[in-house]
């Protein structure tokens, strides 16, 4: 393991080079909030909320902490106007898509939005995390479900929206959900207790 040398915040860390910069960020107690972040998982980078500036020699951008590698001489910011006006506006889309849940009304309230300056054209539960999609695939090995569409007709559904074989129930994608969009069905989970009992 090669360790690299950064800041934080003013404060110096050591790190595992190529590392995700959350990690450093959060040994350090620094909270960054997340949406589409699980350990375990392979970072995705989708919902934009772990968002840092770093700089590097001269310049300076914003990334997603997630899933950018740590690297010798970087300098992150997890605070500056740039990062939390960015935040803000990722807040105001989110609850643009999702007006009803809970949970992106909690985020957005913790970076000071209280409602989306954007239209509300069709609220959704999904926000597109991918977390059912990455835990079926990367832990439950099922790929039981996937995403289908492009753009604003993106959707989480199982192949040709049939159940699949491959599903368990195991309810993984269920529990991981942070808006509850995606939830087990009774007659699944008895199907599959049956199926199981013979």
């Amino acid at each position: 393991m090669t360790e690299v040398n950064m800041k934080i915040d003013g404060r110096e860390v050591k790190a595992e080079q190529r590392s995700p910069l959350l990690g450093a960020i959060r040994s350090l107690g620094i909270h960054v909030p997340t949406l589409c972040h699980i350990d375990g998982l392979e970072p995705y980078g989708v919902c934009r909320m772990c968002i840092v500036e770093v700089k590097r020699g001269k310049r300076t951008r914003l990334v997603t902490s997630c899933n950018f590698p740590c690297e010798e001489g970087l300098e992150v910011s997890t605070d500056t106007e740039r990062v939390r006006q960015h935040r803000r506006i990722m807040a105001e889309l989110l609850l643009a898509r999702c007006p009803d849940v809970p949970k992106i009304q909690e985020l957005a309230k913790s970076v000071g939005v209280d409602k989306s300056r954007f239209k509300v054209t069709e609220p959704s539960d999904c926000v597109l995390c991918g977390l059912c999609v990455r835990v079926c695939d990367q832990i439950v090995g099922a790929s039981a479900l996937s995403f289908i569409g492009r753009g604003n007709e993106r959707v989480v559904g199982t192949p040709w929206y049939v159940d699949p074989n491959s599903c368990i129930a195991c309810g993984a994608c269920a529990y991981v959900c942070p808006t509850g969009a995606m939830h087990m069905e009774e007659k699944t989970a008895e199907r599959w207790r049956r199926a199981l009992a013979s």
